[in-house]
């Protein structure tokens, strides 16, 4: 969850580490600090409670400055936000940064404790900094022999960076479970972070660890091994978004950027899979050939959060056009119940940054019992796409707001490519309904960018319902897990309490919330339950609910019932969950902005869940 930068070359490493600070501060800002080496040999160390800017003003009062070092911005786990808590964390000559949790840490605590060794925060982090140092006294003849020792007593999930003043031309890092990339600059300079546009406007050539790995930078070089020292060979990759992707291109926020960047962000996902006029859909990277697909008994889709939503909507498609039985599961609840899951089961595991810890305990238990995988990721190279069979990327390019907008809409995207791929191949789908379906949803950008120029609409009702407490969603059909969305939305940024029910479940509890104080909100598209979303609002207008009418302006029924209109281009019904979602994702933005609430960093959100 925590951001992590480590540098070391030829440049001042402060600049270096405060800048990937604030490229990473989506995945933590509890509190933040940093550790160089400086002119003298000496550790300085500069820590603050609260966002980055604190750690900022702290520099300005008292500068620090060397070529090696190491940044981290957190996200609280064990212990409270506070400067003590605040990483790096010292022990003797050795700090350490960490994302991640330690699962034995109170053990080792007592252990080392028992052992002469003081602790000064509540953090599991310290832990990990004060075992280093032990070793040397336990007879560890250098750094790199003392972490590989320490690793070895740690049971959890790391992403760690380690320092020691003595070898000032070295710096270690280890991953397990949690991300960790190699950045390779000009010669003799190396960087180590959670996230790769940490270090984007300084290269683009990446090597992603793996689980297990031990990066060791030092005499000008790197070597990665695994724990017992055997070497291992990783492959170096060129990332191809630029450093002004990750910037907010004058923009009041990120996630402003990211609602208006989807009509690209679609383009850019379909491009080289689909063409007006065919009715092929390509995904030379999925991993399974024709006949493997034909084999498939039954789908299980595994995500978090938002996408958790996109498979929802994913499961309508894949039953509805490939005909394949479809199950829709929570990550972080899969593998507590023994799933049924085997041989002739497709796995389909979505997640944005492809480190969601959840998602990827969920995929090795399903694999370990015999089912495929393929991953829906955003982040080339993450760990999600390593281990799965194959891959569909959602080009959506870097998205740095917590609130996940256009990477979920690429997601649906993919999904959809997924479901009439599938058809295709299992022989469910003709000819003229897949080259129809191909033809709508290259229309699709286009009418995004026509939704987005509505914004005018969605703004006149976020400033009439800013301040209200609560607000329901309902929808049907494929549009009901965009209501579920769209809930999600509002109370992670404006931290209004709202919740998203498919409308046929409105009689069965929610009805008794609504009053003449509550917004409800109603999506409701052509489509052939219309009829049942009319009567849905002629309940809501009986018991005074004030009505919101998510639809096509031309839907004369549905406007005439609503309060307040937000209205929408036409749309083929079976693409409309992607079609009303922009306005959900504005109206949860300027409700947040009217409100004053941080909307690229949400109180207690992270971009990146990689922690259970």
């Amino acid at each position: 969850m925590c951001g992590i930068i480590g540098y070391l070359g030829p440049q001042d490493a402060v600049g270096v580490i405060m800048d990937g600070l604030a490229r990473l501060e989506y995945r933590g800002y509890d509190s933040a600090g940093l550790v160089v080496v400086d002119p003298q040999g000496e550790f300085a160390v500069r820590r603050a409670q609260g966002k980055l800017a604190n750690l900022a003003a702290k520099l300005v009062e008292r500068p620090v400055s060397g070529t090696l070092g190491m940044g981290h911005t957190r996200w609280a786990t064990h212990g409270r936000p506070s400067e003590t808590n605040a990483h790096p964390h010292l022990a003797g000559e050795v700090a350490v940064v960490h994302n991640g949790i330690i699962e034995n840490y109170l053990e080792l605590k007592n252990e080392l404790a028992q052992a002469g060794h003081e602790f000064s925060s509540e953090t599991d982090t310290e832990i990990a900094a004060h075992l280093v140092s032990q070793q040397f006294k336990e007879g560890a003849t250098d750094l790199e022999d003392a972490v590989r020792r320490a690793l070895g007593r740690i049971r959890g999930s790391y992403a760690l960076v380690i320092l020691d003043r003595r070898f000032p031309d070295q710096i270690i890092g280890a991953r397990k479970d949690s991300p960790l990339v190699l950045g390779l600059g000009q010669e003799g300079e190396y960087f180590l972070a959670s996230d790769v546009p940490a270090f984007l406007a300084h290269t683009n050539r990446v090597v992603f660890l793996n689980d297990g790995d031990l990066v060791v930078i030092k005499g000008g070089s790197y070597q990665i091994s695994d724990l017992a020292g055997n070497p291992q060979q990783r492959q170096e990759t060129t990332i191809s978004w630029s450093p002004a992707m990750a910037e907010k291109a004058g923009y009041k926020h990120f996630m402003q950027k990211e609602i208006f960047e989807q009509p690209r962000a679609l383009v850019d996902t379909l491009a080289g899979r689909v063409k007006a006029g065919e009715a092929e859909v390509f995904l030379p990277d999925l991993g399974l050939d024709a006949e493997a697909l034909k084999k498939v008994r039954r789908l299980v889709l595994l995500a978090c959060g938002t996408s958790w939503h996109a498979a929802l909507v994913g499961k309508f498609w894949l039953e509805g056009l490939a005909k394949v039985p479809t199950e829709v599961d929570l990550g972080s609840e899969f593998r507590y119940r023994d799933p049924l899951v085997g041989p002739g089961d497709l796995v389909v595991a979505i997640s944005q940054s492809g480190e969601t810890a959840d998602t990827l305990a969920a995929v090795r238990e399903a694999t370990a019992k015999g089912a495929q995988a393929v991953a829906v990721c955003n982040v080339v190279g993450s760990t999600l796409t390593r281990e799965a069979a194959g891959v569909i990327y959602t080009h959506a390019g870097p998205e740095i707001g917590v609130a996940s907008t256009k990477a979920f809409t690429t997601q649906l995207v993919v999904l959809f490519l997924l479901a009439l791929h599938l058809g295709r191949v299992r022989g469910t789908l003709g000819d003229e309904r897949a080259r129809a379906l191909v033809e709508d949803l290259v229309q699709l950008p286009g009418l995004l960018g026509q939704a987005l120029e509505r914004e005018a609409e969605v703004v006149a009702v976020a400033e009439r319902f800013a301040q209200a407490q609560d607000f329901l969603f309902l929808g049907r059909g494929l549009c009901y897990p965009i209501a579920l969305e769209g809930a999600l939305k509002l109370k992670e940024i404006s931290y209004i309490h709202a919740e998203g029910y498919p409308a046929g479940e409105m009689k069965h509890g929610p009805i008794a919330l609504i009053d003449q104080e509550m917004p409800v909100v109603v999506l409701a598209n052509h489509n052939e339950v219309l009829e049942k979303v009319l009567s849905n609002m002629e309940e809501v207008k009986a018991r005074q609910g004030i009505l919101i009418a998510v639809t096509e302006s031309d839907n004369t029924a549905a406007c005439s019932q609503a309060e307040m209109v937000i209205g929408v281009p036409p749309c083929p019904s079976l693409l409309a969950p992607i079609m009303l979602t922009v306005p959900l994702q504005l109206l949860a933005y300027h409700v947040a902005v009217l409100r004053g609430t941080d909307v690229d960093q949400p109180r207690n959100l992270a971009k990146s869940v990689t922690v259970e």
